[in-house]
Parts: structure tokens; C-alpha cells; sequence
């Protein structure tokens, strides 16, 4: 564990926390023997889970790069938080690479997930750095809602192999600790912008972030379940019952997610730190 003692880690326009500390925990995970269906046996689930880590280790590279472009001249605090935030995302992409090839050892082919990731990366290469860097705050809200249901809800890693489960939930706590940094520094990135082009830019960005997030991991999730046979439209109606209705992350992570269009949005508007205590460090 690589604990980085408490700072204040947000300028007086944020309300971030005063007290808030981003803690590396540098945690590795057992990999050995991990179940097919490592969740609950239920291949919903395993696919769900499976189709979101496929694209960790190359989409926290591409959270890195967009906030570092723009961490020249960010007070010095901010230019702590993203430090913290850089090492932890590192962290994450070490564990989820894991995490994948024992998924490829236990019979499923990453290859065309991490074809289509690679090439989107490429082509973000052709898009202005803003644009990368409002399409990491969108992500980045997009992973702190759903680490606060996976926290809340212990039913979603219910009956998950222990390691894996684990895991997640470390995952989950330092995606809630670096959630405003990003946000942060898009808002020091766009300092010299009027409130109403900062919020279209922001807005339209994460419309079609939603769009691309939730039907390519739908996509990604049904390939996963083909290659063990289940085809057709009742798996595909179990695989939006389970993110629709029970346990229905997509459906209780709306409010949250509508949030993020409001006037005077911040991710720490919502102090979930109490769900932090859940894994010690």
C-alpha cells in the first residue's frame, strides 16, 4: 500500500471536500483459477463485467494523456490531485490487464474489443485536446456512478469469485476519490470561456459519450455471450433486464447522470466518501 498522506486537494472554486485525501493503494490481485463465469455463474453478469474491463487498461491510458496535456500551469494543488490521479489509474490498468488474461485463459477472446478501442483511441489523436479532455470528465462520471451503485448495492458482486470481487470494489473506491479531477481541470483548461460554451461543449460531449459507453458495452457484452453459445433474443433481453431492472445500474444511475447537465455541477456536490471505509487500504 502506497498511502499519500492528507492534503487538501481542491482550489476554493471546488467544492471538493477541504479534507479530501486520494490514497495509491498498490494492490495486486490473484489471478489463478478464475471461474468462466466468475460471477455468481451467471454468464449475464460475467459478460457485463467482462465487456467493461476489456476496455480499462486502454481507456485509463487515453483518462492519463487527456488530463496531462492540459496539467501545465494548474495551481499547485490540482497539479497535486492529478499526480495522485495518474497513479492510480496506472494501478488500475496493471490489475484489469490481469484481470483480462485470466478471462482469455478461461476461454473468452478479447481481440475484436481491444481492436475497436485501439482503433477509437487512434482516431482521437485527430480531435482537438479539449474535446479528449471533455470526454474524460464524461467517462470519469460515468465510472464514479457506477463505483457508488457497485458500493451501495453489494448485490451486483454478490456470489462473485472473491479475488475478482475484490478487486472491483478497490477499483470502485479510488474512482469515487479521483472523481472531481478531471472535472477540475477541464474547468482550469476552460478558465478564459464563457459559462454557456464551457456547458455546451461539456453537455454535447457526454450525449454522445452515453451514446457510445452504453451500446458499445452492450455490443461487447452480447459477443462475450455468443462465444459461449447464447445468441438470440432472450439473452438479449436477459442482458437488459439485468442493467435495467434488476440489479438495473443503468436505470438507478440516471438521476446521477442527469445531474451532470445542471448549472453548477460538480462531481463532489455529492459527498459519497463514507463508501471509502468499505475496503481498507
Amino acid at each position: 500500500m502506497n498511502a499519500i498522506g492528507k492534503t487538501p486537494l481542491a482550489e476554493a472554486a471546488s467544492p471538493a471536500p477541504p479534507d479530501l485525501a486520494i490514497t495509491v493503494r498498490d494492490r495486486r490481485f490473484d489471478r489463478e483459477d478464475k471461474p468462466h463465469w466468475w460471477l455468481n455463474d451467471d454468464p449475464i453478469a460475467t459478460a457485463w463485467y467482462n465487456s467493461l474491463s476489456a476496455t480499462f487498461p486502454r481507456g485509463e491510458a487515453f483518462f492519463v494523456e487527456s488530463v496531462k496535456a492540459f496539467r501545465e500551469g494548474v495551481p499547485p494543488l490540482l497539479a497535486e490531485e492529478i499526480r495522485r490521479f495518474i497513479a492510480q489509474e496506472v494501478n488500475h490498468s496493471r490489475e484489469h490487464i490481469g484481470f483480462n488474461r485470466a478471462a482469455v485463459d478461461a476461454g473468452y477472446d478479447f481481440t475484436a474489443i481491444d481492436a475497436f478501442v485501439a482503433d477509437w483511441i487512434a482516431m482521437t489523436k485527430r480531435r482537438p485536446a479539449i474535446v479528449n479532455l471533455s470526454a474524460t470528465t464524461a467517462l470519469e462520471h460515468f465510472t464514479a456512478m457506477m463505483a457508488h451503485e457497485f458500493l451501495t448495492h453489494p448485490e451486483y458482486l454478490a456470489g462473485a469469485d472473491p479475488e475478482s470481487a475484490e478487486m472491483w470494489r478497490w477499483h470502485a473506491i479510488e474512482e469515487i476519490e479521483h472523481k472531481g479531477v478531471a472535472y477540475d481541470t477541464y474547468l482550469h483548461a476552460t478558465r478564459d470561456w464563457s459559462r454557456w460554451r464551457r456547458w455546451k461543449v461539456k453537455a454535447l460531449v457526454m450525449l454522445k459519450v452515453t451514446q457510445n459507453f452504453v451500446c458499445n458495452r452492450i455490443r461487447d457484452a452480447l459477443a462475450l455471450l455468443a462465444q459461449d453459445g447464447l445468441t438470440g433474443w432472450r439473452v438479449k433481453a436477459r442482458l437488459f433486464a439485468y442493467l435495467l431492472w434488476k440489479p438495473g445500474v443503468l436505470r438507478r444511475i440516471f438521476p446521477a447522470w442527469l445531474a451532470y447537465f445542471l448549472p453548477g455541477f460538480h462531481p463532489w456536490n455529492h459527498d459519497d466518501r463514507t463508501l471509502i471505509a468499505i475496503v481498507p487500504d
